[in-house]
């Protein structure tokens, strides 16, 4: 159960520094750059991949199921 929270709270941390570095990344609009080579760019840089590792975390940690099969569900 510890372990299920620690892995949640990694992929929100995560998830949150790869949307800040994503929306900080906007301003390469500003400079001429078009959408499709912002998202070419922002692909390939890893802290903002950090986002999907996040969400993907998230996801295990919320759908998979675990525990223990005998605890009483209340």
């Amino acid at each position: 159960m510890l372990a299920r929270i620690f892995v949640f709270l990694i992929g929100f941390g995560l998830t949150v520094v790869g949307c800040v570095y994503s929306i900080s990344y906007l301003n390469l609009l500003t400079i001429g750059y078009n959408f499709e080579e912002y998202v070419n760019f922002i692909s390939r840089r890893i802290e903002c991949l950090y986002a999907v590792i996040g969400i993907i975390l998230i996801a295990v940690t919320i759908f998979i199921p675990g525990g223990n099969k005998y605890e009483l569900h209340i």
